[in-house]
């Protein structure tokens, strides 16, 4: 089922029903977690357990101290799960940075930090445990669903969520401002953060189907991409510091590492770009303008719903053609 609240569902009911679902989805995944083929299935539990947190910090206001122990226990049961999967990406992360530089680099170089790369892939699988692991992230998600019921929810229509959607948008502009003061990998990793926070919660609110917040949505997703390609790069940067001869020695890493600077500036420059139109609003602003969207889309006539609907399915069916279009062109 799609990640949003329903028309004519009460606010307490669409929580608990999309937690429910991502749960699914999650250990379904991690049920798949085994042999060679486990990278993609643990990479799309990360992001089941990801937008559960992000609903959990949409109703921290309501949970109370119940908030606390919850994010705590996805937290937990996700970043044993990151370990491995970011020991995946790592080497995605090389590879399109090998992509854009192609021509700059000598075929045993980029041999050289591959073959470092894939070594500590298998390396960290070892060590995590990849089924201890899983079983840990399962456990956690099916005592999360036996929870859910005790939650306390119980107010109802955009004010259920307005103080966590304002909260959660005003950390991101926030952290904005720190990571243009301070700009450091510490501080543009916290405000992809909060970007995707920001992000996860519009996605709950798609059903309102306003051009307005498709393009919002587009936008934060392009953010996020960009600050966690970033962080990608960092951490790179970083693993082949530490081990140079792995890599193929101090001189070849550092090639890489100023390859990786520059691109980091690019990304950094154009974040900050499109981040000062995405958090130019207030908070108040903001959310009054989502609270009138809200009112309008719930007493909207059923026929003017199903419109929505259908413009909605035909937005995302364009969209994937020309992505299509763009691939076949790029070929």
């Amino acid at each position: 089922m799609p990640y949003r609240f329903k028309a004519k569902e009460s606010v307490p009911d669409g929580i608990r029903r999309i937690v429910r679902e991502e749960i699914e989805d999650a250990t379904k995944q991690l049920s798949h977690a085994k042999g060679a083929n486990h990278g993609k299935a643990i990479h799309e539990a990360r992001k089941s357990i990801k937008k559960i947190r992000a609903v959990v910090r949409l109703i921290q206001p309501e949970l109370g101290q119940i908030y606390k122990q919850e994010n705590g226990r996805l937290g937990e049961a996700g970043r044993r799960l990151s370990e491995i999967r970011d020991a995946e990406a790592i080497i995605e992360v090389f590879d399109g940075l090998v992509e854009r530089y192609r021509l700059q680099l000598k075929p045993q170089a980029i041999a050289a930090v591959r073959r470092g790369l894939v070594k500590n892939k298998t390396e960290t699988e070892a060590r995590v445990r990849l089924d201890a692991a899983v079983r840990q992230a399962a456990s956690v998600l099916r005592a999360l669903e036996k929870r859910l019921a005790g939650w306390p929810l119980k107010a109802d229509g955009f004010e259920a969520i307005a103080p966590g959607f304002k909260k959660r948008y005003r950390r991101g502009q926030r952290a904005m401002a720190t990571a243009r003061k301070q700009p450091a990998p510490e501080t543009f990793h916290e405000w992809r953060k909060r970007v995707k926070d920001h992000w996860y919660h519009v996605r709950l609110l798609e059903s309102l189907c306003t051009e307005v917040l498709q393009t919002r949505e587009g936008a934060l997703k392009e953010l996020e991409t960009w600050l966690g390609d970033d962080h990608n790069l960092f951490v790179l940067c970083g693993k082949l510091r530490d081990d140079q001869e792995r890599y193929g020695g101090a001189e070849n890493v550092e090639l890489f590492a100023a390859l990786m600077e520059e691109y980091s500036k690019e990304l950094r420059d154009k974040a900050f770009s499109l981040g000062e139109r995405i958090y130019e609003q207030k908070p108040k602003l903001l959310g009054r303008e989502m609270e009138r969207l809200w009112d309008t889309w719930q007493n909207q006539p059923a026929s003017m719903k199903e419109e929505g609907k259908q413009q909605q399915r035909a937005q995302k069916k364009g969209a994937g053609q020309a992505q299509f279009r763009a691939k076949r062109a790029l070929a």
